[in-house]
């Protein structure tokens, strides 16, 4: 049984839809054993509680520099012998030492066809904003592995959504989570800790 950490920022939609799957038994070789905060106070540390999973907030500003940083969230995912890390709306950046002690065992979901839409800057509302200035007719979400690149690592799943006239950016945004983003992280998940990528 792999044992899974979610790294979130906000309010914790994709980890809920990580939890409920879990529940209902779609990840048999996982367990979701952490969730770590990028700061206190958000709504995801309240969902973690509420599915009796542990918590802990590894702060950016709390650490001189990256390299701190990384070896604060390093020593917390080690303490509990965390095996397979999920990204569910992290805004931190992850530094190399995290990226190659969790090698292809790190996840991101990510609000567009990658490699629409993606890279540095490219996040949140933004994501959205950018596919509506530019006309498109369909968006969606990826889930990818992570490595050093920002969202260049390979890809596990796609899922593509319509963008519908007079649609914002906000309603857009909620479409891709619930049509894409909240299927397709779980599969992700139960797929990494099968060791089927």
């Amino acid at each position: 049984m792999k044992r899974v950490a979610v790294l979130v920022s906000g309010g914790g939609t994709n980890l809920q839809a990580l939890l409920e799957s879990e529940r209902r038994g779609e990840n048999p070789n996982g367990k979701i054993e952490l969730v770590v905060a990028s700061k206190p106070g958000v709504y995801a540390l309240e969902r973690a509680a509420n599915f009796g999973v542990e918590s802990a907030v590894v702060s950016r500003r709390d650490y001189a520099d990256s390299a701190a940083f990384d070896a604060a969230l390093l020593d917390t995912l080690q303490k509990h012998s965390i095996d397979v890390v999920v990204l569910a709306g992290f805004l931190s950046v992850l530094g190399e030492k995290v990226i190659a002690a969790y090698r292809n065992k790190i996840i991101n979901v990510h609000p567009s066809l990658i490699p629409s839409f993606c890279g540095p800057g490219f996040y949140g509302l933004r994501v959205h904003e950018a596919a509506l200035a530019r006309g498109v007719k369909l968006t969606g979400a990826t889930v990818h592995l992570v490595n050093e690149e920002c969202d260049g690592g390979p890809i596990l799943l796609q899922k593509a959504v319509a963008v519908e006239p007079g649609d914002t950016p906000e309603t857009l945004q909620k479409r891709v989570m619930v049509e894409a983003e909240w299927q397709l992280l779980p599969k992700a998940l139960a797929m990494v800790c099968s060791d089927e990528v």
